[in-house]
């Protein structure tokens, strides 16, 4: 009921405006478009963002403001005029449209080649329907259209349009009688300026990837039809000129070059005439919720001679995780987010104090140090970079959610967390039935496969975990042996080896080789270290809570092995590619251990383990299980490998 209500509607508005002469109707439409422009906040922020991404470094802001302006005038004047014109005979639209190398598409048609007529939302594009018939009527015309909602205003359009001999095949019928018409000569128009959701080609359209549809480049290729293009432009009050291209298909070609280079016929037509062109429509939509292109069939397309740098970048911001473990786990998801689509810009927001391992990331593009402990500022710091397409949070917190939903980013993915499903509008599914415990990458490396990363890219991410280079390896064999160890533990005391221990299993590696031992960890750990340092001797450096992170970087590339607990360092040399000897008690190695190759873990898996404490309640027997001399067998063994 509600529908025919809106078609009695819609019938009484045409016959209105039938009546009514174009030049007042293009002064009424441009002034209901100035309406819209002021109280659709939305859709002029629409238009905004597009204009930006298509001529932001083309035109000043002030530039674009006034074309979103002018825009929404055109648009409001063109729609009000198109209602009229496609009530009007042909010879009377032809008195206020000029056609311009229509002989173009006749040509083809004279010669038996069918032909494809590519069209855009570019001035009063409805007029097409009305004069294709009286251009070339001595062949079968049709247009593809996608049908209305409204069963009652659909029927009317395809009846009205029906009356100059234009036939309309709905997409979701099938293109086989669109080919069948192709193949007796006739010719189809067919708007192509649409995002085309998963089933485009992904190919550059102004220099950012945009989902295009295939379809007049399938159409072509099936019937070796001509491709010609086609814009209406406006010229002047109430007046317009169609300009029709002519044929720029090539034999032998793929689709997805066939496709970019519609894009490029399409975007040279919106250039001549900016204002005229459909900017309220979402042309480059991030899908959902495959906005990384490795699950798309068709894929990406870049045309000879367009580098990858010459792309648009697509914006992704990623929160790190506050603690440095964590963040280096999480390091193959972000590997597999960069190599998820071509054009993307990764951003690393981190907390300032762990900062500088992303900087060792050669996937990272750019990084936003956070100030620890304050809210509001980092809110501001988000909002003055350059705007984010995607954000993604590696985080579970609310905190993290509200600061990149209060600083604009549209598309904010994660876990649901706590609390803040209402905010992270892509959430990333947890398993759903219970299985072996899985490493903390994997539950980062998941949220990469649910923003469409490929899967085999990301099941070898999980171990993509730089070694050293032979040149690197020369470097630290010219110096004396350094070991790092790292006796602490943030956690808490159940991951701590006893000090006595790493102690007594550094002299026997010192009995062994001689090697200079170098202390790392946070000023927490100075007694343990001043206890071992003291053990060890002269052959002993003690850096504890004496590095930066970057110091600490530093001093770990130049360590030939690192033996430790279960800690940020123990993941920050396997990051580095430091083969690493670590003692695990309380927790998990198959939950936390160091990624990547060539690292020995030491775990005595006792009745009580892992318990996953902070503090032992009992014996502590777990860690008492190591024995210094099987820490010492691991340790040499790496050593002489």
């Amino acid at each position: 009921m509600l529908d025919f209500v809106v078609y009695l509607l819609y019938r009484a508005g045409s016959a209105l405006v039938a009546v009514l002469p174009l030049p007042f109707l293009f002064a009424l439409g441009q002034w209901l478009g100035l309406g819209a422009w002021v109280v659709s906040g939305k859709y002029r922020r629409l238009a905004t963002r597009n204009l930006e991404i298509a001529f932001a470094n083309e035109k000043s802001p002030r530039e674009l403001r006034e074309l979103v302006r002018c825009h929404f005038q055109r648009l409001g004047a063109n729609l009000l005029c198109s209602a009229k014109l496609t009530q009007m005979a042909p010879e009377k639209i032809l008195e206020r449209v000029e056609v311009e190398n229509i002989e173009s598409m006749a040509r083809e048609f004279r010669a038996g080649v069918p032909v494809v007529l590519v069209l855009s939302h570019l001035g009063t594009w409805e007029v097409f329907a009305q004069l294709m018939p009286k251009f070339v009527g001595f062949v079968r015309n049709a247009s593809v259209y996608q049908g209305l909602g409204n069963r009652f205003i659909d029927e009317h359009v395809r009846r009205t349009r029906s009356q100059t001999g234009l036939e309309l095949f709905d997409r979701h019928d099938g293109f086989d009688p669109v080919i069948e018409l192709l193949r007796s000569g006739g010719g189809v128009g067919v708007l192509s300026d649409q995002h085309a959701g998963d089933h485009g080609v992904w190919t550059p359209f102004f220099r950012r990837l945009a989902s295009t549809s295939p379809l007049p480049a399938l159409l072509a290729k099936r019937t070796r039809a001509a491709l010609i293009a086609a814009g209406v432009y406006t010229i002047g009050w109430a007046r317009w000129r169609i300009v029709f291209t002519e044929r720029f298909d090539q034999t032998g070609v793929s689709l997805g070059a066939l496709t970019s280079k519609i894009n490029e016929v399409i975007e040279r037509q919106i250039r001549r005439a900016p204002e005229d062109w459909f900017w309220v429509h979402n042309r480059w939509k991030t899908p959902e919720p495959n906005f990384l292109l490795g699950h798309y069939k068709r894929g990406v397309y870049l045309p000879p001679g367009f580098e990858v740098h010459d792309l648009k970048p697509f914006r992704i911001l990623i929160r790190s995780s506050n603690w440095l473990g964590d963040a280096v786990m999480s390091v193959p998801a972000v590997r597999s987010i960069k190599d998820g689509r071509p054009d993307a810009k990764i951003t690393i927001a981190a907390p300032d104090n762990i900062a500088a391992m992303w900087n060792t990331i050669p996937e990272v593009d750019a990084l936003v140090p956070l100030p620890n402990g304050s809210f509001f500022p980092v809110v501001r710091l988000l909002k003055q970079q350059v705007p984010f397409d995607v954000g993604i949070l590696f985080p579970n917190s609310l905190r993290v959610a509200l600061e990149t939903w209060l600083s604009g980013i549209p598309r904010r993915v994660g876990y649901r967390g706590h609390w803040r499903s209402w905010i992270v509008n892509q959430i990333v599914r947890e398993p759903r039935k219970p299985g072996p415990p899985e490493h903390h990458s994997l539950r980062f490396l998941r949220i990469a496969h649910e923003c469409g990363a490929e899967m085999l890219n990301v099941q070898r991410s999980a171990l993509n975990i730089p070694t050293r280079s032979g040149n690197q390896f020369s470097a630290i064999n010219q110096q004396p042996m350094r070991i790092g160890l790292c006796p602490g533990a943030e956690y808490g005391p159940t991951k701590r080896w006893l000090p006595e221990r790493f102690a007594e299993a550094a002299a026997k590696i010192s009995a062994q080789l001689s090697a200079q031992w170098i202390l790392f960890g946070t000023k927490n750990d100075t007694a343990i270290g001043q206890q071992i340092a003291a053990t060890i001797g002269d052959c002993c450096m003690n850096r504890i809570g004496q590095t930066t992170l970057q110091q600490l970087i530093e001093e770990l590339q130049q360590c030939r092995l690192l033996l430790t607990n279960d800690t940020g360092t123990m993941h920050l040399a396997a990051l580095l590619g430091v083969p690493v000897v670590a003692i695990f008690g309380s927790t998990e190695p198959r939950l936390t251990g160091p990624l990547g190759n060539g690292h020995i873990i030491l775990r005595h898996h006792v009745e009580c383990s892992p318990c996953f404490l902070r503090k032992c309640p009992i014996d502590f027997r777990c860690m008492k299980a190591v024995t210094a001399d099987e820490v010492a067998r691991a340790a040499l063994s790496l050593l002489a490998q």
